[in-house]
């Protein structure tokens, strides 16, 4: 076994490794960026060694560097997490010529999966199942689009080195083709320095489901079970869950040996996972029967899964891609099977036989994670930057088969930077039943306070409820399907957040010890009532509410339409209970600024002060700017000076967190300067072109 490794990665996933590591005795280097100078992964580890920039390229994907602080730290091998140089070819050659083990497959499989197309073709020769598709060298836009032509819209168009959804655009009719491939290659060329594309048809209703497998040195393999990565939005997973809902033993079978076949095809050796589009088709049996769904690699078994509103579904599975690393989802596999699949692959790397043969993994109960972002999911899941001032979790276990677990590499006090994707953490549940877990996720959720930035819990929270998720009426339109219930959601309400507000200043105004009752600052008065105006803003719109200090002591409160005593008590912990309009809440409140983030057991939400006199006077506004919505690089623009725009018409193309995002006109009008010119980086905030409205 090694004594020591270098973890060539950053964020939650250097950390994991490093845990196991750790377990294991063995002694772990990690390197860093500038942005990353005091990040968790680098105090996870032993030692560290600066890369250089914040930008990935000048730090994460500098693999000469990396090589160099191996050698430096005497690290026996390389372990490249997930991301930046975990599937690149080259990088793995380089470890082996450099003479450190590179912990994965070897440059051959890295080279015969990386890309979609060739992948494709080698998986036809072994006989897995494929979606029709166009998967050839020539990348000429005029046979591209005939392709899809010939396939028929829908059609999905695919990076060819891609993954994690960028360079992936999904096109519905020919006319929007061109405009899609070209995104594509732009995202797919940055991301990953290769602007090829493949061309597949678009299955309706699709599950996305996975197989995790394990090969070895020795020839032998394994599968660990499938997950259903279906819940998605912009292609990119938001819940992953292990087993699959309604997976029969016979279709597992089926899909495990057709994931080993794959893997075997290429010689892989160590953790890899192969991904299935898995098509549903819902059909009306007898009564009292099931119908048999249809297994394109052979054979016929039970393999139905009801959903809503039929009988049965029958599911055919196709290869989409192999993924030749560990993936993100990873610890939902670890939870249902007891197995550290990072231990798997530092074992394997050093040239032991896998922990396990295929007749001793067996399915322990259900898992769930949920991938907790910076991210606004109202305003189409942009991507947020900011400070973490407050960061609040559930109490957790360690891996495998715990509970509650977080796979994080953030602290309180941290900062979530432009220059990396947006996952804050990830929030992973066990229980004996999917019911069960589905539970303890949500309760787990609730627990999660995070102030600074804009998250997606409360996001996470609603698709759990939704009747397809709880039903596991699954496919990857879920978030789309349930659109009315999941965006704009209010789970607190104005009364109950005006009360939390308020109360949150009664008992900062509150001293511990009054020895002098006209030093009091909460609106004490020797005679008579008193009445207090408290201005807020809230979902956009402002609000007044009135807090009215009764003779006897006690405070009545109006706001939001409801009216009532306003009944506080105070917890050791920080917490407080208010009772207000018919309800009791325990509440925690932190104040950012003007706003107080108020959560509670049934969701969370915010309310931000207004101050008249601060206001009073300001009378500046927008006018004709379009601004940068977050930090990132300008693309292209759409758009010249001089030109005529309606309303949502693509204006500029920027690219922030590895994602582009499309600036659109906000109204009708002329645009009159282009305040940059592509390629160039902007801050938030800042101005990005200036439009003149059109005349009414």
């Amino acid at each position: 076994m090694f004594k020591k490794i270098l973890i060539a990665n950053r964020g939650e996933i250097a950390c994991r490794v490093a845990a196991t590591a750790r377990r294991m005795a063995i002694r772990t280097v990690a390197v860093y960026s500038d942005a990353d100078a005091h990040a968790n992964h680098v105090r996870a580890c032993d030692e560290s060694v600066h890369l250089g920039g914040s930008a990935p390229k000048d730090s994460y994907l500098r693999w000469e560097k990396i090589l160099e602080a191996a050698k430096a730290t005497g690290a026996e091998a390389v372990h490249p997490g997930y991301g930046f140089l975990s599937e690149n070819e080259e990088f793995a050659q380089a470890c082996a010529d450099a003479g450190l083990v590179f912990i994965g497959p070897p440059p051959s499989a890295i080279k015969a999966m990386g890309l979609k197309a060739e992948s494709k073709q080698l998986m036809e020769k072994a006989g897995v199942p494929l979606v029709p598709g166009y998967h050839g060298h020539d990348q000429n836009p005029q046979l591209l689009q005939r392709e899809a032509d010939r396939i028929g819209y829908p059609v999905l168009i695919k990076a060819s080195a891609g993954g994690g959804g960028k360079g992936m655009r999904a096109v519905d009719k020919a006319e929007d083709f061109a405009a899609a491939l070209a995104s594509c290659q732009r995202e797919a060329i940055n991301s990953f320095g290769d602007d090829a594309v493949l061309i597949e048809k678009y299955v309706q209703r699709p599950r996305h489901i996975e197989i995790q497998v394990f090969g070895d040195t020795h020839g032998n393999y394994v599968y660990l079970f499938e997950r259903d990565c279906s819940v998605q939005r912009r292609h990119q997973k938001v819940l992953e869950e292990a087993p699959a809902p309604g997976m029969t033993e016979a279709m597992r079978k089926q899909m495990g040996e057709a994931a080993v076949a794959a893997a075997r095809a290429v010689n892989y050796v160590g953790a890899g996972t192969v991904e299935f589009i898995v098509e549903q088709r819902e059909t009306r049996a007898a009564p009292g029967r099931l119908k048999q769904a249809s297994a394109p690699s052979g054979g016929s078994e039970d393999t139905s899964v009801p959903s809503v509103g039929a009988d049965s579904v029958e599911m055919n599975f196709f290869f989409m891609e192999m993924n030749t690393r560990l993936q993100v989802e990873h610890p939902v596999t670890e939870a249902i099977t007891g197995q550290d699949l990072v231990e798997w692959q530092l074992r394997v790397a050093s040239g032991e036989t896998l922990p396990a043969k295929q007749a001793e993994l067996q399915i322990h109960g259900h898992a769930i994670e949920a991938r907790i972002c910076a991210e606004n999911p109202d305003n189409n899941f942009l991507p947020a930057t900011g400070t973490l001032r407050v960061y609040r979790k559930p109490q957790a276990t360690a891996f495998q088969r715990s509970r509650v677990r977080i796979d994080d590499g953030v602290r309180e006090g941290g900062e979530i930077s432009p220059f990396y994707d947006s996952m804050i953490a990830k929030l992973i549940v066990h229980g004996s039943t999917r019911a069960e877990a589905l539970a303890r996720l949500d309760a787990a959720l609730a627990q999660v306070q995070i102030v600074g930035v804009s998250t997606n819990v409360q996001f996470l929270r609603g698709i759990l409820a939704t009747e397809s998720f709880s039903k596991a009426n699954l496919d990857t339109a879920l978030i789309e399907r349930e659109r009315a219930v999941l965006f704009d959601r209010e789970p607190l309400g104005l009364p109950l957040a005006a009360a939390a507000a308020i109360t949150r200043t009664l008992i900062t105004e509150w001293p511990a010890k009054m020895p002098d009752p006209f030093a009091r600052r909460d609106g004490w008065r020797s005679l008579g009532e008193y009445r207090r105006h408290f201005d807020f803003e809230f979902r956009g719109a402002e609000q007044t509410a009135l807090l009215t200090y009764k003779r006897d002591g006690g405070l009545w409160l109006e706001a939001g339409g409801a009216e009532g005593p306003l009944v506080i008590g105070q917890f050791p912990s920080g917490e407080f209970e208010v009772e207000f309009a018919g309800t009791r809440q325990t509440l925690d409140v932190h104040v950012d600024g003007a706003t107080a983030h108020v959560f509670a057991s049934k969701g969370a939400t915010k309310i931000t002060a207004i101050d008249r006199l601060a206001h009073a006077g300001d009378t500046h506004a927008e006018g004709g700017r379009l601004t940068a919505p977050m930090p990132g690089k300008v693309v292209s623009f759409a758009v010249k000076a001089g030109d005529k725009v309606s309303r949502g018409q693509p204006l500029a193309v920027m690219e922030a967190m590895k994602m582009e995002h499309t600036i659109a006109a906000p109204a009708d009008g002329t645009v009159d300067e282009l305040m940059f010119a592509p390629g160039e980086q902007v801050a938030e905030g800042e101005e990005l072109l200036r439009m003149s409205a059109a005349a009414a």
